[in-house]
């Protein structure tokens, strides 16, 4: 009989067979389970995935930047990324190596995927630190758009970004990875990118930052919603800590740096970066307007046709602009404008003028005057498309609410909140003085400074190029200009100072024009150029009755004035109405030999990778023989040698002390050569000064909104104290500046000239009335 086989069971021995082979099955299946994850996820099978193309250029929105002539960043255009990108060679050592230390210590050694933290990971269920490097990070701010809350679906997130990973490890540099990852983060504030961020929080480029500001922003990598310095600076400050002491535990910095940067504030210097705040905000909305004609312009396209967009496709446009000149400019103004209007509105307080901030007005001229304004208005338009009958916008006018406005807090510009009816807040708007101010290069037309307004914010019509103003006495230049050009008569010419009437309809005026002199003097002669010095009006209509209107006009045209002017003998006198803009190209050409140079604001656009758009074209003209152009800048120095630009030297003042009050800056010191011409209309409603060296043309206007607010009397109400003193501030400070190379030479005389302008030996009944030194006042009452 046969024996039975004994097994181990029958021992009682367990078969562990079955289990080590399913151990095997299971091992080997998750192992093909996670290489066929991979694979579909790589395939494109598990949710979009990057081509090798958009690896190459990631879809990143990147800001237009505006660059001034001195290569610094005037501001930028777009949306929702105000982003800026710039090279790893830009970022400070330092900032690199507090990312390292912080977010992926082995980043040098992996190639995307950190094994030793993703094991760490894995096993301490994510609370031994998480296991992404920064070549996942970049992969996850890059390509996945959301990142989801289930907890599969982002699990299969997570693979792409693994895969990604690799791929940009092997597309790009460490070095590469590292500036794509400064450069693709959100920092908050409008703070997109590396670049935007520094300037933003620390008010600086990226490769300026010190240790404690960049261990700040890599601090923010964690959570910059919940890392803000503005809202979070306690959370953030200890944030910026455990960087430092990440720097200090892999050996980056000493103990004894830690420790003492830890010690420290965050020491921000928030300078945000938006289209209403920042430098040259009023030339800046210029240029949005330039480049949005320039975008439309067929001829402007991408290779594939369609349209650079401004706010997403990084250009670089190129200025003109001087950010040192700019920055002059608008600290003139900022110093002189508060001065001015604490004046006005002493003129204007309820007991001194009723009708404030309006002079000359009856109520019902103010009632239709605040009437058409609300017509004009934003709010208007907005409630009308609302579908608001006349009636009802109307009446919304005078329901009280709260709103911000502008104010002069301590000399500067500011803002406060209160409560006040929208009508109210349109009549006191209405009392604030503005500003208008343009410098140009003559010989180039390259414009170094634009300050369209005091505040974008609240007065967004640029005075520059969009308001055109009463001219007043700057615009007698051109008639004697032309008078010298068809007469070639001299500055030491003589003229009679006594009152003249040109005759009704000589030159198409209907009536007959009488002109009078401001100071009432009609006594003796005037030598024209003490006649353009002291702005005597009489002088003026003389040469106009010799030459008629017609060939001033032509003569303003030839110089650039762009709008209409109607040729009367009043034109003398400055009634038209003309740009800032339009005077300094105007004057420049005096300036530049008689050469007019179409003033240039943009000199080239260029496109994300640096290719040339657009190249601007000089555009220039002879108006005027040198030597005509020559003798007109020599008449116009007699304005600050002996007339109504005197204040400008520096004893001016010694024989009137009471004028140093009113004059910002005093005194002012100039010695050079400068040739320039005062400005001031019959009811001191607008104020101008006209300014001129070799090699920086600059005008000034100063003004309200509407002409019935005005100073009441002409001490104030001059150009001469409106306007000047910011043209004396602003070249003070090009003065001091040397980088700039603003000229204090001569004027440069031709070697042919043949007019006379040495006026040394001059009679005693042709000397001038030293006391016509008030500025010029024209009388516009028969018109």
């Amino acid at each position: 009989m046969a024996k039975k086989k004994t097994t181990q069971k029958d021992k009682g021995v367990l078969d562990y067979s079955k289990y080590t082979r399913w151990f095997w099955i299971l091992f080997t299946g998750g192992i093909l389970a996670f290489i066929l994850l991979f694979l579909f996820a790589s395939w494109g099978l598990l949710g979009e995935m990057p081509d090798h193309t958009r690896l190459e250029n990631p879809e990143t929105n990147l800001a237009t930047e505006i660059i001034s002539s001195d290569v610094k960043t005037l501001g930028k255009f777009y949306f929702n990324d105000n982003r800026t990108p710039v090279g790893y060679e830009n970022l400070p050592k330092h900032l690199v190596d507090a990312l390292i230390a912080t977010e992926d210590v082995r980043f040098y050694d992996h190639s995307g995927i950190d094994g030793r933290g993703t094991l760490r990971a894995v096993f301490k269920a994510g609370t031994g630190g998480g296991a992404s490097t920064i070549s996942q990070q970049l992969a996850k701010q890059l390509f996945t758009d959301q990142v989801s809350k289930n907890r599969l679906e982002r699990a299969l997130q997570k693979v792409r970004e693994w895969i990604i990973a690799i791929r940009l490890e092997r597309q790009y540099t460490k070095e590469e990875i590292i500036a794509q990852y400064f450069n693709i983060y959100d920092f908050g504030n409008n703070g997109d990118g590396i670049r935007s961020a520094s300037r933003i929080y620390f008010g600086k480029e990226p490769q300026d930052l010190d240790l404690k500001e960049s261990a700040m922003l890599v601090g923010m990598f964690k959570n910059s919603s919940l890392y803000n310095p503005r809202r979070n600076p306690v959370g953030v400050k200890n944030r910026r800590n455990v960087v430092l002491a990440q720097l200090y535990k892999y050996e980056f910095i000493t103990e004894e740096v830690k420790d003492s940067l830890q010690a420290t504030d965050l020491d921000l210097n928030y300078s945000p970066e938006s289209h209403r705040e920042g430098i040259a905000t009023y030339f800046r909305e210029y240029l949005r307007a330039f480049m949005k004609d320039w975008a439309n312009d067929k001829k402007n396209r991408k290779p594939d046709g369609s349209k650079y967009d401004l706010y997403s496709d990084g250009l670089k446009v190129f200025t003109t602009i001087d950010s040192r000149m700019q920055a002059y400019a608008e600290k003139a103004v900022e110093l002189h404008m508060p001065r001015l209007q604490a004046e006005f509105d002493h003129q204007n307080s309820p007991k001194r003028n009723p009708t404030a901030p309006f002079l000359d007005l009856e109520k019902s001229e103010i009632d239709k005057l605040l009437r058409d304004g609300m017509r004009r208005g934003e709010r208007w338009r907005i409630l009308k498309a609302q579908g608001k009958s006349d009636k009802e916008i109307e009446a919304s006018f005078y329901e009280p609410l709260e709103m911000t406005v502008f104010k002069w807090i301590d000399g500067k510009a500011g803002e406060v909140d209160t409560v006040m009816k929208p009508i109210d807040s349109m009549r006191y708007y209405k009392s604030f003085l503005r500003p208008g101010m343009m410098s140009m290069d003559p010989e180039t037309g390259h414009v170094k400074a634009w300050v369209g307004g005091m505040d974008y914010r609240h007065f967004k019509y640029d005075m520059v190029k969009q308001g055109k103003r009463q001219v007043g006495s700057t615009f007698k230049p051109f008639v004697y200009a032309t008078a010298i050009d068809q007469l070639q008569i001299s500055p030491c010419d003589s003229f009679p100072r006594s009152p003249i009437t040109i005759e009704a309809e000589k030159y198409g005026n209907p009536e007959p024009w009488t002109v009078e002199n401001d100071n009432a003097n009609y006594s003796g002669v005037q030598t024209l150029k003490d006649a353009l010095a002291t702005s005597t009006n009489t002088v003026t209509a003389r040469l106009m009755n010799e030459i008629g209107p017609q060939p001033v006009v032509e003569m303003a045209k030839k110089l650039g004035i762009e709008q209409d002017i109607l040729p009367v003998p009043a034109i003398a006198l400055g009634t038209p109405d003309i740009s800032v803009y339009e005077m300094v190209a105007a004057y420049s050409t005096f300036a530049n030999k008689g050469v007019y140079n179409k003033p240039v604001m943009v000199t080239r656009i260029e496109d994300k990778n640096g290719t040339v758009l657009y190249q601007f074209t000089p555009e220039s003209k002879d108006v005027l023989s040198e030597e005509v152009a020559y003798v007109t800048v020599n008449l116009m120095e007699g304005v600050t040698q002996g007339g109504s630009g005197t204040r400008l030297r520096h004893n001016w003042a010694v024989n009137q002390p009471e004028y140093k009050e009113i004059i910002t800056g005093y005194p002012y010191e100039f010695d050079n050569p400068i040739a320039g011409k005062t400005g001031t209309t019959q009811n001191h409603s607008d104020g101008w000064f006209m300014g001129m060296v070799p090699n920086l043309v600059t005008g000034v206007w100063v003004g309200a909104e509407d002409r019935a607010a005005h100073f009441e009397t002409i001490t104030y109400g001059q150009g001469a104290s409106m306007a000047l003193p910011i043209w004396g501030l602003y070249m003070k400070a090009c003065y001091e500046d040397e980088t700039l190379n603003v000229s204090k030479d001569e004027f440069e005389e031709p070697s042919d000239l043949s007019i006379n302008i040495d006026c040394s030996v001059v009679s005693k009944d042709e000397e001038p009335d030293e006391t016509d030194n008030m500025d010029d006042i024209e009388d516009f009452s028969d018109f």
